[in-house]
């Protein structure tokens, strides 16, 4: 599943997502299987949107190859694909390889000046990929 769109202006699932969308995610991702009905159960207590909404928005993101479903008798149980992790992982990923294929030393040097602010940790584990990159060549 590759996401189209990249919010830059956005923040979190936004940058990925819809606002509905998103919320969306977000359930399923912090919980168990669910149906259409326990999804907007959730957004309804923070008075968002009702169930034909949520069920035309659950059903497209099946559509995208994010969300699996499933039918449990005369329900339909929704589970997200990937965890978390795995999405931010792998859209990150792609976002990357795109960025490189297009822009090469331009992305590596903003990459860099980015590092300026980064945590000692995150310069550490550069530096060890790095390693190894040069123990393959």
């Amino acid at each position: 599943m590759k996401i189209r769109k990249f919010k830059i202006n956005e923040s979190g699932l936004n940058r990925f997502f819809g606002p509905l969308e998103a919320k969306i995610m977000d359930i399923l991702w912090n919980g168990e299987e669910m149906t259409i009905k326990d999804v907007q159960l959730v957004l309804e207590r923070e008075k968002l949107t009702n169930f034909n909404t949520v069920m035309t928005v659950m059903n497209r993101l099946v559509e995208k190859g994010i969300l699996q479903k499933r039918a449990e008798g005369r329900s339909s149980l929704y589970k997200p694909i990937q965890s978390r992790a795995e999405f931010i992982n792998r859209q990150s990923k792609e976002m990357t390889n795109e960025l490189m294929d297009e822009f090469g030393t331009v992305v590596i040097s903003h990459m860099l000046d980015a590092l300026e602010d980064a945590d000692d940790d995150l310069v550490a584990k550069l530096e060890d990929k790095i390693k190894e990159l040069k123990k393959d060549m």
